[in-house]
């Protein structure tokens, strides 16, 4: 009983999200839930993005193009608390998600991968916000953050979307079941892509 009024408040704002797919503001929605979970919003945009291309399969892309500049504007807007405001706005997001331990071991991921940190997060269930906020931290290279959010980031959202215009709804079930198995397949894709720019 207790386990289950622990997450009763992130269903409910589950719930919440997915009413947006029936708004006439949906696409705006999609955009602002991209852009907020890059830094403080708990609920991934997958979710509404899955909701809508499944009730509009046709527009699968246009909602995955909406996702992915959303997520990565969110993302140099973590990256922009990081920067210049971590004593104040990132350190009460860490509190909020009780994140402090994981920062200090992504600063050391920082420092031997920065790319690498920031494309596997964006493109994995990992928290990607506070990885944007450590980007900013860390005082990653700007461009090489943006570069890496683009193409994970866009990766994850066209991933999802190209599923559900190929195979349709029946598709939702298996992502729900096997998003994160499949993350870690594509994310192999992804870190051979990575390799590949490295050497060219």
């Amino acid at each position: 009983m207790q386990h289950s009024s622990i997450f009763h408040p992130l269903r409910r704002l589950y719930d919440w999200v997915l009413l947006w797919a029936h708004h006439r503001h949906a696409r705006l929605a999609l955009f602002a839930l991209a852009f907020a979970e890059s830094s403080v919003f708990p609920i991934p945009p997958d979710v509404l993005l899955i909701a809508l291309a499944i009730g509009l399969p046709t527009c699968a892309f246009q909602f995955a193009l909406i996702t992915t500049v959303g997520s990565v504007l969110g993302g140099l807007a973590g990256y922009g608390i990081g920067y210049g405001f971590m004593a104040s706005v990132g350190q009460w997001i860490l509190d909020l998600y009780n994140f402090h331990e994981q920062f200090q071991r992504i600063r050391g991921l920082y420092l031997d991968h920065d790319v690498w940190a920031v494309g596997i997060a964006g493109f994995t269930p990992i928290p990607y916000k506070v990885f944007t906020i450590a980007a900013g931290a860390f005082e990653m290279d700007p461009w090489r953050f943006t570069f890496a959010s683009l193409v994970s980031r866009g990766a994850r959202f066209y991933l999802v979307a190209w599923l559900l215009y190929r195979y349709g709804s029946p598709m939702k079930g298996f992502i729900d079941r096997y998003f994160n198995t499949l993350t870690v397949l594509f994310t192999v894709l992804l870190v051979g892509f990575f390799i590949l720019l490295t050497y060219l």
